[in-house]
């Protein structure tokens, strides 16, 4: 076997062991494109070794959905199957986890209308709504992992063959993943517990806002009342936790939808429904983004920000030092999986119900008078790096330096 092949297997149990933490009678549903089938063929091993009572691979083609776009009618974008909808909460209901493996191809939609690329995703977003909530709520495990497409190593080494980028990709993936140790699922154990410690401190403390200063980026941000950090493995409703996203290098809480202010400056592109949004910011007020830009993909923005009110508000403050296995690799993944987990990140739209205190036990009202956002999106984007600096404040105006220069002070 060679050494990719040992590697390949280290990821798929990986995969199974420590992003979804399948058990035995549990069942699996897998999401993937046509090029993640030989990762997706170990993982389907690993899972039924595991115990798993049924896996269901589901295959979301990248071609097919580009003549979707190409030739579908109008109406096509204006109603979601239900079925589908029905199909997904009977398998979350009947225990079935879900593992997505994403493959990208970054710019894959450049040359569709951003008007129709909006229209079919606050479509699928609107019709997925009313079962967001199994995953939002940690009743379904699920993990998002990724691995090399050609179009996605070619964006991030445009200057080498496609076999060469492919190679060089999955180098990095595998450092960034951990997968490249003796035994990556030992060293997610001791990386989530490091995890854990920043999010028991930052949870002991429950600081009243965050202070962000950086190049473009003063920011005053308030949390939401109860709000809770989270970081690494998750407790899922059934018992068994998870971890969501793999490669995860953050602790996350839920800001105060209301309560920012200032300025924020993205220093990382954001790859959003097929397209590149680059060198871009945003200024709040109350909360609200009363003003943005972008240098490139300012009309996916402000398609994204039309979605629903929410959209227009943070729904997630992560933070993430510069000095991780990811930002360490010293390239630009073009992939919000690894280049969020490469540094300090926001998300506009919907919080998570589990990032505030008893939040799965609460209604979307009681949620939203504590400061948790809601919307049909969730849309992270980047703005740490060697720069950013950030000062936490204690409810008595007591000032507890976070961050310097990118990373934690302790």
């Amino acid at each position: 076997m060679t050494n990719f092949e040992k590697n390949l297997e280290k990821y798929a149990e990986l995969a199974i062991k420590v992003g979804i933490n399948l058990k035995e009678k549990e069942g699996l549903l897998i999401i993937g494109n046509a090029e993640t089938l030989p990762l997706a063929r170990h993982i389907v091993k690993k899972a039924y070794e595991t115990g798993a009572k049924h896996v269901d691979f589901q295959l979301a083609d990248d071609e097919m959905s580009l003549i979707r776009f190409e030739h579908g009618k109008e109406y096509v974008f204006e109603n979601y199957p239900q079925w589908k909808v029905n199909q997904l909460e009977a398998m979350y209901k009947d225990n079935y986890h879900h593992l997505f493996i994403s493959a990208p191809n970054p710019e894959l939609l450049k040359n569709i209308d951003g008007e129709l690329v909006a229209k079919s995703q606050k479509t699928a977003s609107k019709s997925m709504a009313s079962i967001m909530h199994y995953r939002m709520t940690g009743f379904t495990k699920w993990c998002i992992i990724a691995m090399p497409s050609v179009a996605w190593a070619k964006s991030v080494f445009p200057d080498l063959n496609e076999e060469t980028a492919i190679d060089k990709l999955w180098e990095k993936v595998f450092a960034a993943t951990r997968v490249d140790t003796d035994d990556p699922v030992k060293a997610w154990i001791e990386h989530d517990k490091n995890l854990k410690k920043y999010r028991d401190f930052l949870n002991r403390k429950q600081f009243e806002k965050l202070l962000l200063k950086g190049p473009g980026t003063d920011l005053e941000v308030y949390l939401a009342d109860d709000h809770f950090w989270m970081g690494g493995s998750k407790e899922s409703e059934a018992g068994p936790p998870f971890i969501a996203n793999i490669p995860t290098e953050e602790v996350f809480t839920t800001p105060h939808a209301l309560k920012v202010n200032g300025t924020l400056k993205a220093t990382k592109p954001l790859s959003l429904n097929g397209k590149i949004v680059d060198d871009f910011g945003f200024t709040f007020k109350d909360g609200k983004v009363v003003d943005f830009y972008a240098e490139k993909g300012y009309d996916v923005l402000q398609k994204l920000m039309e979605n629903d009110e929410g959209a227009k508000y943070l729904g997630e403050v992560a933070l993430v030092q510069d000095d991780s296995p990811i930002s360490n690799t010293n390239i630009l993944f073009n992939n919000t999986l690894f280049d969020e987990n490469a540094s300090v990140h926001f998300a506009l739209g919907r919080a998570y119900a589990y990032a505030m205190q008893n939040g799965s036990e609460l209604s979307e009202e009681e949620l939203k008078a504590k400061g948790a956002n809601f919307s049909l999106i969730h849309t992270d984007f980047m703005v740490g790096g060697p720069e950013l600096n950030i000062t936490a404040y204690e409810k008595d105006g007591t000032e507890v330096e976070l961050f310097r220069n990118g990373n934690w002070v302790f």
